[in-house]
C-alpha cells in the first residue's frame, strides 16, 4: 500500500483520539513492539521496542538502540482534531425532530460542518464490578446517523454576505424524525447500538465525525481531500518514522498527546508531566540516573510535528511575502519570533541539512506580521524539558475545516524526515 492510501486507511480507522491510539497500537504490535502498562513496573533492554497507552487517548512509543542507550530524539504530535463532542443528557426533542446536544471542540470552522452525513465514535463507560472499576468500551457507529442542516437561502437572502452561526442554536445535529420521541431517545439508541441496556451506561466521550472518507483529488491525483489531516498526518508520520528508523544507538520516542486543540493542559496533554515521567521511567529501567537524562536532553532534539498553512490561491494576501509553502512542496519548517512555534537558528539548520542529506524537499512558513497565527505543542514540551525543538509539518489548505486538502507527495516527505531523524 502506498503512503497516501496507507494514510487514508489510518484516518478511516481513527474517527476519535481513542481510535487513533488503537490504530497506532495495531501498527506497533505488527512491527514487533511490546505493550507496557502505564501503571505497572517496566523491564527494558537495549534493542527493545515498546509502547504504552496513557488514559486511552495518548500513546508513547520508544526504541532503545542495541549499542549504547544514550542520546535522545523525540518526535511529537497530537491525536485530537477540531470537531464536536456529545454533551451529557444529549437527547433533545423539538417539533417532531430528535436532536443531539453537542459542543464544539477546538477552533473548528462551523460552516464546513453543515449538511454533511455525520457519525459517532469514542468511548462508552458502563457499570462495572465497583464504582472504581467501570468498564470502558470503544465504539464506532461507522454509518451516517446525524446531520446539521443549513438554512435555505430563501429564508435568509443575505446568506452569501456572511452568516455568523450560533454554536448552541444553529449547530445542533438532527438524529431522528418521529411524531413521538422522548428526551431519552439518544441514550436508548446508543444503548441499542452497543448491545447494552441504557441503565448500564454511566458516561461517554463521543466525537461527531464526517462519515465521508478521504480521497485523491485533481486531474492527476496530485492532491488529497480528507477529514482529520490535522493532525493525523503527523501521528502517522511519527509512527512510521519510529518503526522504520532503525537507530543503532540511543533512545527514540514518538510522543502522541491528546487535547492539543484545547490547550494541552490535561493529564494526557503536552503540557502535562507525562513525557517527563516516561523518560524518567525509561532511564531508571536502563539503570541510568537523572544526570544522564539531563545530559541527553541538553544534547537531544524534539521534532514537533503538526500541519502548516499552505499558500491559498484565493487569499494570497494572507501569506507572508517571502515564506509561502505550497502543496507538494515538501516538509514545512515553521518559525515564529514569538516562539509560538518552537525553534532556534541551530534547530532550523539541523532540520534543513537533514532534509538535504536525504533529498527531502523542504520549505518555510512564517505568519504575516499583522496576522497572529496559531501555536502547537513544541513550545510547551520544550519549556518543560529544556530540549532543542523544531516545529515542522505538511502544508494544508482549509485547516480546521471538516475536510482539509494537502499535496499527495507531502506525506512521503514528512515520513522520510521523521525516519531520517529517528535513525540518524
Amino acid at each position: 500500500m502506498d503512503v497516501v492510501q496507507d494514510l487514508l486507511t489510518f484516518i478511516v480507522h481513527s474517527p476519535s483520539p481513542f481510535h487513533a491510539v488503537m490504530a497506532g497500537r495495531d501498527e506497533l504490535l505488527s512491527a514487533g513492539f511490546t505493550e507496557l502498562a502505564w501503571g505497572k513496573p517496566w523491564l527494558l533492554a537495549p534493542g527493545g521496542r515498546y509502547f504504552t497507552r496513557v488514559y486511552g487517548s495518548a500513546l508513547m512509543a520508544f526504541r532503545i538502540g542495541e549499542k549504547k542507550p544514550r542520546g535522545l530524539r523525540i518526535a511529537a504530535a497530537h491525536t485530537d482534531f477540531p470537531g464536536f463532542r456529545v454533551k451529557p443528557a444529549a437527547g433533545m426533542v423539538k417539533d417532531g425532530y430528535g436532536l443531539v446536544n453537542v459542543e464544539p471542540y477546538g477552533g473548528l470552522i462551523l460552516s464546513s460542518w453543515l449538511d454533511r452525513p455525520l457519525s459517532l465514535a469514542g468511548k462508552v463507560v458502563l457499570r462495572g464490578k465497583s464504582a472504581f472499576a467501570p468498564e470502558s468500551y470503544l465504539v464506532d457507529l461507522a454509518r451516517p446517523l446525524l446531520t446539521i442542516p443549513g438554512l435555505a437561502i430563501h429564508m435568509n437572502r443575505a446568506m452569501n454576505d456572511g452568516v455568523k452561526l450560533n454554536r448552541q442554536t444553529e449547530m445542533t445535529p438532527v438524529a431522528a424524525v418521529a411524531e413521538e420521541l422522548e428526551k431519552t431517545f439518544f441514550l436508548e439508541k446508543l444503548a441499542r447500538e452497543i448491545g447494552h441496556d441504557p441503565e448500564e451506561i454511566l458516561s461517554y466521550d463521543l466525537t461527531v465525525y464526517p462519515v465521508e472518507t478521504g480521497c485523491l483529488l485533481g486531474f492527476d491525483a496530485e492532491m488529497v481531500s480528507s477529514p482529520r489531516l490535522d493532525n493525523l498526518t503527523s501521528v502517522k508520520a511519527c509512527l512510521d518514522g519510529l518503526i522504520e528508523g532503525e537507530p543503532s544507538h540511543g533512545i527514540r520516542v514518538a510522543a502522541l498527546f491528546d487535547n492539543e486543540e484545547v490547550g494541552s493542559h490535561t493529564k494526557q496533554g503536552a503540557a502535562s508531566a507525562v513525557l517527563e515521567q516516561l523518560l524518567q521511567r525509561i532511564y531508571r529501567a536502563l539503570e541510568l540516573d537523572a544526570d544522564d537524562l539531563a545530559a541527553d536532553l541538553a544534547a537531544g532534539f524534539l521534532l514537533s510535528v503538526d500541519v502548516a498553512h499552505a499558500l491559498h490561491p484565493n487569499y494570497t494576501d494572507k501569506a507572508d511575502p517571502t515564506n509561502q509553502p505550497h502543496l507538494n512542496g515538501g516538509v514545512v519548517i515553521k518559525q515564529a519570533a514569538s516562539q509560538a512555534y518552537a525553534g532556534d537558528a541551530e534547530a532550523v539548520a539541523i532540520i534543513a541539512e537533514l532534509c538535504r542529506e536525504h533529498e527531502i524537499p523542504v520549505q518555510h512558513f512564517v505568519n504575516r506580521s499583522d496576522i497572529p497565527g496559531g501555536a502547537t505543542l513544541g513550545s510547551m514540551v520544550s519549556s518543560q524539558l529544556a530540549i532543542r525543538t523544531m516545529d515542522v509539518g505538511v502544508p494544508i489548505l482549509a485547516m480546521h475545516s471538516a475536510r482539509e486538502t494537502m499535496g499527495a507527495s507531502d506525506q512521503a516527505a514528512l515520513t522520510g524526515l521523521v525516519r531520517a531523524f529517528m535513525g540518524k
